[in-house]
């Protein structure tokens, strides 16, 4: 079984062919847990794929949320990426340092503002300098490029739409956490927040998505078996969720290679679901 989306993912060799493609912008979108005292940034200065940029999805986010990363307005969008050289015309790839990670992030925030000629780059940074393909240092030369912002809110879903289809039950909720964060068994990487689920929701840790040595995506007839052995119904409404809204984003991924391009993220996910008092928890 074929991927029904597959320009959603190009391979490394594609990207090597390319590179000097005068329509092809590549992004470096790397995002660490901050228990994990990385800087991405820092580390995309050491070392990047040549004409990358670098796409922070911290600062590209609403700063008035006391949530983190979460999606900025479309004018704030437009703003952000115009600077990085990204916008109408251009097809845009993304990676990002650990190959299955927030590079979907990037992916779905371009499609959501409408620039749906955007991919994820399949193995990502640790694939291509596996191969032993050329990296650069320090900050590109950036000419900025009109992005006109279009934004599709059938692809974001917030507190109170996945409040309601709690009891509506008209979309499944499927969360890319592990399974030990899911039923409560695990601790949550951030303080504050309660164990467990959302009534009813599904999981699929985002991780089985991918090749655990090669880091790229798995075949559709995988991804398929892995979505149904969760207990989704692929014919149904899906809405993904996870800690931050990040990984949630590689779920969606999945599904949209598997043909469901109207998948919607859940942009709080669990850090504002599992950490308020009134909202209605399952483990």
């Amino acid at each position: 079984m074929d991927y029904a989306n597959p320009q959603a993912l190009v391979s490394t060799q594609w990207l090597a062919d390319h590179l000097d493609a005068p329509d092809v912008r590549v992004v470096d979108g790397s995002w660490h847990m901050p228990q994990l005292s990385r800087d991405p940034r820092a580390e995309f200065a050491e070392r990047h794929i040549p004409g990358a940029v670098y796409f922070d999805i911290d600062d590209i986010a609403d700063a008035d949320s006391s949530l983190p990363h979460m999606i900025p307005s479309a004018e704030k969008f437009a703003s952000r990426v115009r600077r990085l050289g990204l916008g109408d015309g251009v097809r845009i790839v993304v990676y990002d340092a650990t190959g299955v990670g927030s590079a979907a992030r990037v992916w779905w925030m371009f499609r959501l503002f409408g620039h749906g000629d955007v991919s994820v780059l399949d193995g990502g940074l640790p694939k291509w300098v596996a191969e032993g393909r050329a990296t650069d240092s320090g900050e590109p030369a950036i000419q900025e490029r009109h992005f006109t912002a279009r934004m599709n809110s059938l692809l974001v879903r917030d507190r109170d739409q996945v409040a309601a289809n709690i009891d509506n039950g008209r979309e499944q909720i499927l969360d890319a956490r592990s399974r030990g964060r899911f039923n409560g068994s695990e601790p949550e990487p951030r303080k504050g927040l309660r164990g467990g689920h959302m009534p009813g929701a599904f999981n699929q840790p985002f991780l089985e998505l991918y090749d655990p040595d090669s880091k790229t995506m798995k075949s559709a007839g995988e991804l398929t078996a892995l979505y149904r052995e969760s207990g989704i119904d692929l014919k149904k409404p899906i809405v993904t969720s996870c800690g931050s809204g990040v990984t949630a984003c590689n779920l969606a991924l999945g599904l949209y290679l598997l043909g469901k391009e109207d998948v919607a993220v859940y942009d709080g996910s669990w850090t504002e679901w599992g950490g308020r008092e009134d909202t209605p928890i399952e483990t």
